[in-house]
């Protein structure tokens, strides 16, 4: 089983990614699970990073981000607004659901998160769900059955919070094979692939092909800015090749109703630097 596990992160993502990421997945005839970002796009904070992280330079320069996210989006949240994300779009959003798509909870603010979580209190956690999963609920008319924390990022803190929203599933981690949590008793169905901007451009099909190609369950997370943009083509020949290999691709609900959750290890995370990352993952 192959899960897609989509990420949408950024306005550019769900206005431009996400029409060019229906298409394909309907041209193929298979679904997948969007998380959704529902509040303000604040990418253009990512610059404080260039500066703090020599390693975020690093990937931007080599994933060309101008030619994934666009200039405008590189000032958003400093000399532009802050557009709201998932939220500008409600038609998009009906447009996933009416398609056959699982939706969930991504996040409300992507880039806080992402660069300011461990620095933040309890109480914005707490004011970040709460915003978070208004908007979905607004957008969806329904509550968020799984959560998919933003760069795999995630404290004690996080997951005594995510166990009072009692979600079904999270896909939290880049762990190796789905486990249960042992802080918040809850499967967790990890992304245990590489994303395509973590490897060789030049090779990133044939790496991820030999990686499924034995079986097993796996889940590759997927970036709206990213495999519906400059990595489509790539992202339909990793289709094509996993379907000619007899790998069902399928929702991450889809995974979850196949598991026996009976027989899984209960683990607890633990943060570590992945190849081709900038900041440490939950693992």
């Amino acid at each position: 089983m192959l899960g897609l596990k989509i990420d949408v992160d950024t306005y550019w993502g769900i206005k431009q990614g996400v029409p060019r990421l229906l298409h394909t997945l309907e041209e193929f005839n298979i679904k997948g699970t969007f998380f959704l970002s529902i509040g303000p796009d604040n990418s253009g904070r990512a610059a404080l990073q260039l500066i703090k992280n020599p390693l975020f330079l690093k990937k931007m320069m080599r994933t060309n981000a101008a030619a994934l996210y666009g200039w405008e989006t590189a000032l958003y949240g400093t000399l532009l607004p802050a557009p709201m994300i998932a939220l500008s779009f409600p038609q998009i959003v009906r447009e996933i659901i009416a398609a056959g798509h699982e939706v969930q909870f991504h996040a409300w603010d992507h880039r806080r998160w992402q660069d300011e979580l461990p620095d933040k209190s309890e109480n914005w956690i707490r004011e970040w769900f709460s915003k978070g999963i208004a908007g979905f609920e607004k957008l969806t008319g329904n509550k968020p059955t799984a959560f998919g924390a933003p760069s795999w990022l995630i404290d004690d803190r996080v997951l005594a919070i995510i166990k009072e929203y009692k979600f079904d599933y999270l896909s939290c981690t880049r762990a190796k094979a789905p486990f249960i949590h042992e802080i918040v008793n809850v499967l967790e169905l990890p992304s245990d692939l590489p994303c395509f901007e973590e490897v060789d451009a030049q090779k990133c099909v044939s790496i991820i092909s030999e990686l499924i190609k034995d079986g097993g369950t796996h889940v590759l997370p997927v970036h709206a800015e990213v495999e519906g943009s400059i990595f489509q083509n790539q992202f339909r020949e990793l289709l094509e090749k996993a379907l000619n290999m007899g790998v069902k691709i399928m929702s991450l609900n889809e995974i979850k109703e196949k598991l026996d959750i009976q027989t899984l290890p209960i683990r607890k995370y633990k943060m570590e630097l992945l190849p081709g990352r900038h900041s440490a993952c939950a693992v």
